[in-house]
């Protein structure tokens, strides 16, 4: 069987050479082709990846950027009965598609498997923080996404309509591994390396400052905008406990902000407020065990929430609809 690669770039300069090398790497043997989904890079992304025998295609006004919009594009010019999705910034692993389809054969009711994603700069907190945290998405066996991507059955999301929402700049794996699980597919992550990823090197903070934005952190919202009256919405509420953390920040900046405004001695209510925000601090330090991991855990919860109605209030575009874009090069 042969498979489709997409790469999602945008501004992967630094990367993408090894990006591509590692696909076509994977690809010996097994038959398929890769495809450069780019969102409008400014670098000089598209011209190293011109320099391979890949497909070029790149977004079009009105498209505009956005963490869904990449895979779909690939999708649209991928000709295979198997999609495997990688980022720009990636080194597919040697042997995981072989051992990918072979599972997808034993097993026709999963739709996609993926493997672990290795993370190679985990100096940022952001990256520290992900490799630390044992989410049911990070674990080994059935799971309700696939972070970081992994190889897809066509078949399956023909049955779900598009691959990745075009409005989602955050949240589109999961997004589509709701929507492929309310259909009766399963999602599996074998117990191997599918990618090493090489992520931000950039200050945490600044890097969440660049996320909002890029309008990355909108994403949570934009996946609750989505999936109003949806069938799975209901299951969503309870899969995301971030949400609950979301809405709780949320009553704590209202207590807050009550306090300030209905306490006679507003010197005394900014003093209370503040030694609020370093107790929890501290709380969240001790069960960090880290002081600077614990701030900057708080801080990220204080942008995530700012984010989360800003995302449910913008506007949407319907899913399904070709991407507007171009084929820049087709080795074909």
């Amino acid at each position: 069987m042969a498979v489709s690669v997409i790469i999602k770039t945008l501004n992967e300069e630094k990367r993408i050479a090894a990006t591509i090398e590692s696909a076509l790497a994977a690809l010996q043997g097994q038959g398929g082709e890769v495809i450069l989904a780019d969102s409008g890079s400014s670098d000089a992304t598209v011209e190293i990846a011109a320099q391979y025998p890949v497909v070029i295609a790149q977004i079009t006004p009105p498209a505009r950027p956005s963490c869904g919009i990449g895979p779909q594009l690939g999708f649209q010019y991928s000709r295979h009965d198997y999609v495997c999705l990688i980022d720009g910034d990636m080194l597919l692993d040697p042997g995981f598609l072989d051992e990918a389809i072979r599972f997808l054969a034993d097993n026709p009711a999963i739709a996609g498997v993926t493997g672990h994603v290795e993370e190679m700069h985990v100096a940022n907190l952001e990256f520290a923080r992900r490799v630390n945290r044992n989410a049911p998405e990070n674990r080994t066996g059935p799971i309700d996404r696939m972070n970081g991507g992994g190889l897809y059955r066509r078949s399956a999301i023909e049955d779900v309509g598009y691959l990745s929402d075009r409005n989602l700049h955050g949240y589109e794996e999961f997004d589509l591994g709701i929507r492929l699980r309310s259909a009766g597919w399963g999602l599996h992550r074998l117990d191997r390396r599918f990618v090493q990823h090489f992520g931000h090197t950039v200050n945490s903070y600044r890097l969440l400052v660049r996320r909002w934005r890029s309008k990355y952190l909108y994403g949570i919202g934009e996946l609750l905008r989505a999936s109003l009256g949806k069938p799975y919405f209901l299951q969503l509420l309870r899969e995301l406990p971030e949400l609950r953390l979301w809405g709780l920040v949320h009553l704590w900046w209202l207590f807050c902000l009550g306090l300030i405004v209905f306490l006679p001695d507003r010197l005394v209510a900014v003093g209370i407020v503040l030694a609020m925000v370093a107790g929890v601090v501290v709380l969240a330090s001790v069960k960090k065990r880290s002081l600077g991991m614990g701030l900057y855990t708080v801080v990220a919860w204080f942008f995530h929430a700012a984010a989360l109605p800003v995302g449910m209030l913008r506007r949407r575009r319907p899913p399904d609809e070709p991407i507007e874009s171009r084929i820049l090069v087709n080795p074909a």
